[in-house]
């Protein structure tokens, strides 16, 4: 007879080993390591996350947007300029009409457009519907004075107190970069905008942080290439050194120090030498405002105000001039002479700084020309520029603190000089649709309702008893039904698939259906039993 047969030790292992045997398969499956797998959880974080963005990037309900700003007049609001109906032309010299458009006109009359999104503008009304833009292009959210109906508004006069800079054209800075938001890195800084490029300001354009001390908008390439040591940084991190006596890592190891190289990837560059920290102030003036109205160099690092933040340009960059801003307090000498070689028109710069007020018999002045004042600020007595230091030589930026409109000098000399910037004197307030009254607790305080999963628990908290009945019944069919479906996977350690899951949906429907027709099939017969009695 023949020896029974040898057991198979798999079999006779403790239950406790078949179960590790069992869960291997499931730690090393393609459900752990796929990129596209997803658990539930995951899911509905994932379209809280994207709820979240699309109220940022929307953050006002539609019933707020269904009104063009036009009718209010000049504001201080977001404006777009759309390149789909007002194309500027390649060459930035030939004649151009720029346009721009409030938010709601820009989402309801020019949503499927290219648009360049240029954010706040002072004193500007909606173009949309005007002769700035050619008769087919026509503004949905007006009424038409013609017909009384909302819509079809065109060739209406545009405001002609309207300012247009650049940035009308995709153009930001002064290297007039065209703005790609996606290929944009770093943060770029809004000027306060003391004057329009009609009067020689900027128009509140907006700043590389490395243009405005002479690097220009890609500084930070230039000092990458220049310093090895962070090329090879990069290179050590694409190939890292691995010992021959230290461990594997794992694959969660490999991924986690591959998510930290994605995120240092992502970093902003950092700001270059000598400019300000994005939390040592609040609002800056470039160069080429403070150069149209050079009275305002007397506040550079007083109170309120940070250092001067200088341009250096490449013809400036000679040795004897590298060490006067290498010098920490200069002498009024070489100040002088550092004006004469870089201001040209130095007429214009002395006439503007030392206005009357310097002298101690301002007071006297300030009583016999005090002219009564019809603003909300009133000038004051004493003039602060005596006291002042002597005015920075060169080109340079003024960044400001919250608190430097409380620090200008307002006697009846100085207070002219501020009366035409209303945004010196006071904290502008800008125009903004309503938010929505209530927002969500997961994403953004400025969003447009509660996502589409509160919405769904809500609804369901108001349907009637009967529905809410048929609805968990059909709730409770469903989730026998899909027991087996998921089992298999589990069992398994397989990563359920969207094909996966169609199949299986398909097969559900094809059931539903046969059953739908078997139902039709026995009414029919039932019938003809019926008749045959």
């Amino acid at each position: 007879m023949d020896p029974p047969p040898v057991p198979n030790p798999s079999h006779d292992t403790p239950e406790a080993g078949s179960c590790s045997i069992e869960a291997r398969p499931r730690t090393e499956s393609f459900s752990q390591q796929s990129d596209d797998s997803q658990t539930a959880a995951d899911f509905i974080r994932d379209q809280l996350q994207l709820e979240a963005d699309a109220r940022e990037a929307l953050p006002y309900p539609c019933q707020s947007i269904e009104n063009c700003t036009k009718p209010l007049g000049s504001l201080r609001q977001n404006i777009f300029a759309c390149l789909t109906c007002n194309p500027p032309p390649a060459n930035p010299t030939d004649p151009y009409s720029p346009a721009g458009v409030c938010y709601s006109c820009s989402v309801q009359c020019h949503g499927e457009h290219e648009l360049v999104e240029i954010f706040q503008k002072r004193n500007f009304t909606c173009d949309c519907g005007t002769t700035r833009f050619t008769p087919e292009q026509k503004c949905t959210l007006r009424i038409n004075p013609k017909t009384n109906i909302k819509g079809g508004v065109h060739s209406e006069q545009p405001d002609p107190n309207n300012k247009y800079n650049q940035n009308f054209r995709n153009r930001f800075c002064s290297c007039s970069i065209d703005y790609k938001p996606q290929e944009q890195k770093g943060t770029m800084f809004q000027c306060l905008g003391l004057g329009t490029h009609e009067t020689g300001g900027c128009g509140e354009d907006w700043y590389h942080p490395g243009c405005l001390v002479g690097l220009g908008p890609k500084w930070y390439e230039k000092k990458v290439s220049n310093s090895g040591n962070m090329a090879a940084s990069v290179s050590h991190r694409a190939l890292p050194q691995i010992p021959e006596d230290a461990a594997p890592q794992n694959h969660a190891d490999q991924q986690a120090n591959g998510d930290q190289r994605v995120e240092e990837d992502d970093d902003d560059p950092p700001l270059p030498d000598g400019f300000p920290g994005e939390d040592a102030f609040d609002h800056f003036i470039c160069c080429k405002c403070i150069e149209a109205y050079p009275w305002i160099k007397r506040y550079a690092g007083t109170p309120g105000f940070l250092p001067a933040v200088f341009l250096q340009k490449d013809n400036e960059k000679l040795p004897p001039k590298k060490r006067k801003l290498e010098e920490e307090e200069p002498s009024e000498d070489s100040e002088d002479s550092e004006r004469s070689k870089r201001v040209k028109p130095d007429p214009e710069e002395i006439v503007a700084p030392p206005p009357a007020p310097e002298s101690n018999d301002a007071n006297i002045q300030i009583k016999d020309e005090g002219a009564p004042e019809k603003d909300k600020v009133t000038p004051t007595t004493e003039c602060k520029l005596a006291s002042l230091p002597p005015m920075p030589a060169g080109q340079f930026s003024l960044f400001m603190k919250s608190n430097f409109r409380d620090q200008f000098c307002r006697c009846a000399s100085c207070f002219p000089n501020l009366k035409p910037h209303l945004q010196l004197l006071e904290e502008e307030e800008a125009y903004e649709p309503p938010l929505s009254e209530s927002g969500s607790e997961n994403g953004s305080t400025h969003g447009s309702g509660n996502s589409l999963y509160e919405r769904g628990e809500s609804a369901l908290k108001n349907v009637d008893r009967v529905r809410a009945i048929e609805g968990v019944m059909a709730y409770n069919h469903l989730k026998e039904r899909l027991k087996p479906f998921f089992r298999q996977f589990a069992e398994s350690g397989k990563a359920i698939s969207a094909e996966d899951i169609k199949e299986y949906f398909a097969k559900m429907r094809g059931d539903e259906q046969a059953i739908k027709d078997a139902g039709e099939a026995a009414k029919e017969d039932h019938r003809q039993e019926q008749s045959g009695y």
